[in-house]
């Protein structure tokens, strides 16, 4: 049992000093730092079709499959993207976990999402899946305005159903909702410690996912609990947890997602939790995409992982409706173009003045330009070329007589003042017009 502490006979802590509530905030300074522990493997974790799906019309079964078979082929062969996270509480949640599993990948691993109740795991039983996540709810926000009680009342409850898991054959990821609101020494320590006697007696692995539900932590060692993540790895390592044990789940409501993912990664935690397209709740979760190119900086390797198809992705996720930013980084149209003079003169003699990588190499994206009115004969060809990907004997000279009337029209265009820039549209509309073929082709 968890013992009786004094935390419950006094006030709650919510860290009004630090969130105010009536104003944004506070990072709170204790000036004392932690020392970064990269672990030996880290890996990504998923769960686009559990939160990513709380954010955006419901994927059907056949796309929830089809994006699963493409983060398998993501992954590689070493399985980088190491599991997946189904809802199972409809039927077309039940239809897509069958569908996955049948497929029998070893990695990513299908595992699913309750609540902490009896009710919701005996759903996972009945489905047979090995493993899933019980959401944990940590902080006194969530005892005592959610649940209405004190912490050792609810702990103990939580507790009890990941002992039934665990009896039951289930491997556990315990879901800290609100960890960086939360009392970690009052309510996160004794909890944690609790959980890692329950892997001990049950001998199956009992992972803790650190939530950062509200996009509150910060990347920073100097910043005290709760907000600081190299704190809060750190101290979960620090009473002996393993870092094997810890993964990282945070929302993106401050624009820290992607840093403070890649923060836990480098004070301790072995998995990161991702959606594909940072789809999730709220200001979303942190992006999957975003975080294969950190693991492969960090790395300096891809492990054998597939980024091309990562643009597969983006390709499928624009056909089932959803609509992807133009500026967003890595996969929106704009990644790989330039729009300034300047940068598109210096990306038509070499690509690398202007790009931080092989885009077409590595993401099956080619460098493109937008059109302006010195972009001339050479610029207009680069541009369709980029456009349609053509290559070898395929792609268009500049010496096409053809495009050299759509340059005409480009000057005529700027000249009579009609336009501050062209459009992609547009410049489509005029390749429909005088090379039909390619899109016929």
């Amino acid at each position: 049992m968890l013992r009786k502490s004094l935390e419950d006979d006094r006030e709650p802590q919510l860290y009004r000093e630090i969130f105010p509530f009536s104003d944004i905030p506070r990072v709170v300074w204790d000036f004392q730092p932690v020392k970064i522990h990269v672990p030996n493997e880290i890996y990504l974790t998923d769960t686009t079709f559990r939160d990513g799906q709380q954010a955006r019309d419901p994927l059907t079964v056949e796309q929830i499959v089809t994006l699963y078979e493409k983060l398998h082929r993501l992954g590689g062969e070493k399985g980088i993207i190491r599991a997946s996270e189904f809802f199972v509480y409809s039927k077309k949640d039940r239809m897509a976990v069958e569908q996955c599993i049948a497929l029998e990948y070893d990695y990513p691993r299908v595992t699913g999402w309750v609540r902490a109740s009896k009710e919701d795991l005996q759903l996972v039983k009945e489905m047979k899946i090995s493993e899933t996540g019980i959401l944990t709810s940590i902080s006194d926000y969530h005892i005592l305005y959610k649940f209405n009680s004190t912490r050792s009342s609810v702990l103990e409850k939580h507790l009890s159903i990941c002992e039934e898991a665990l009896k039951s054959g289930v491997s556990i990821r315990c879901h800290l909702e609100d960890l960086t609101r939360a009392d970690f020494h009052g309510s996160v320590v004794p909890f944690a410690q609790k959980l890692m006697k329950l892997e001990e007696k049950y001998h199956l692995p009992v992972i803790l996912r650190l939530c950062d539900t509200l996009g509150l932590g910060v990347p920073f060692s100097e910043a005290a609990l709760p907000r600081s993540i190299p704190k809060l790895v750190h101290g979960l390592r620090s009473i002996g947890v393993p870092s094997d044990r810890l993964e990282f789940h945070a929302h993106n409501d401050f624009h820290k997602g992607v840093v403070n993912a890649t923060v836990a990664w480098l004070y301790g935690c072995t998995y990161v939790n991702t959606t594909l397209l940072s789809v999730g709740e709220r200001a979303g979760n942190v992006p999957l995409e975003a975080m294969v190119i950190e693991y492969v900086q960090l790395r300096g390797s891809n492990d054998g992982m597939n980024l091309s198809v990562l643009t597969e992705i983006a390709d499928y996720y624009e056909k089932t409706g959803f609509n992807i930013p133009s500026y967003y980084p890595i996969l929106g149209k704009n990644f790989a173009v330039t729009r300034a003079g300047i940068h598109a003169d210096g990306l038509l003699k070499d690509p690398q003045v202007y790009l931080p990588f092989d885009t077409e190499k590595i993401l099956g994206i080619p460098p493109s330009i937008t059109i302006s009115p010195s972009s001339g004969l050479a610029g207009i060809a680069y541009w369709i070329n980029s456009r349609f990907r053509l290559k070898g004997e395929d792609r268009i000279s500049k010496h096409d007589p053809r495009v050299a009337e759509i340059q005409k029209w480009v000057s005529n265009k700027y000249a009579e003042n009609e336009a501050t820039r062209i459009s992609d549209i547009e410049m489509e509309d005029q390749i429909r017009r005088y090379f039909p073929e390619l899109f016929r082709h």
